[in-house]
């Protein structure tokens, strides 16, 4: 085996693994309020939504797989959706509007407030997934962004913002789905194992 082939293989798992651990020593805090933040959003009838480009729209399609299959428990089926998927209307937007609309168009007629959208982008900066998520502030959607090591343009427009301490486009992406499948897996802790950790949060009813 070429020891520079060897030598990839090990700098590059190294470099993942020290990314994710200071992303989780750092941001374990943070994906707990925002997991609990999607099971109230859940629990009230509401959706989450993703949208990103290239291997973003991938996790995109992950993580709404795994919230509407199911993760690792049985149990209901959650709404969640890829605004990443459907071909006739991305290329309606993009053909007759712009590709740069292609998410922003779906929240207007998709979104309702009290929904989520979580935008992935490792530069921060994805101009379609910015201006997705400015529209799902103004129409009262709550929004968490997902980017490398500086948020960019996410920042002003995100209500939560997970960085990866990386500028490593491949680590950032792995260090993302493994951020997802962790909300993944606490949305399901407080929606089905720990329901009276999550009634506090929960609107009350007149």
């Amino acid at each position: 085996m070429s020891e520079s082939a060897l030598k990839k293989v090990l700098d590059h798992a190294e470099s993942g693994l020290v990314a994710r651990k200071e992303f989780f020593d750092t941001k374990s805090e943070q994906i707990v309020d925002i997991a609990r933040t999607m099971a109230v959003c859940l629990a009230e009838g509401g959706k989450v939504m993703f949208c990103g480009n290239g291997g973003s729209a991938a996790d995109s399609q992950h993580l709404a797989a795994e919230f509407v299959n199911r993760f690792k428990m049985e149990r209901p089926a959650l709404p969640g959706l890829a605004l990443t998927t459907d071909s006739s209307i991305l290329t309606a937007i993009g053909n007759d509007y712009s590709f740069d609309e292609v998410f922003e168009k779906q929240v207007m007629g998709l979104g309702r407030p009290g929904d989520i959208l979580v935008g992935l982008s490792t530069s921060g900066t994805s101009v379609n997934v910015i201006r997705a998520m400015r529209e799902a502030r103004r129409k009262g959607i709550i929004t968490v962004g997902l980017s490398g090591r500086n948020a960019g343009e996410m920042g002003p427009v995100a209500d939560h913002v997970l960085t990866v301490p990386s500028g490593d486009t491949p680590i950032i992406q792995e260090v993302h789905i493994a951020a997802g499948h962790m909300l993944c897996h606490l949305v399901d802790h407080f929606l089905f194992e720990a329901v009276a950790e999550l009634t506090p949060y929960l609107s009350q009813g007149d």
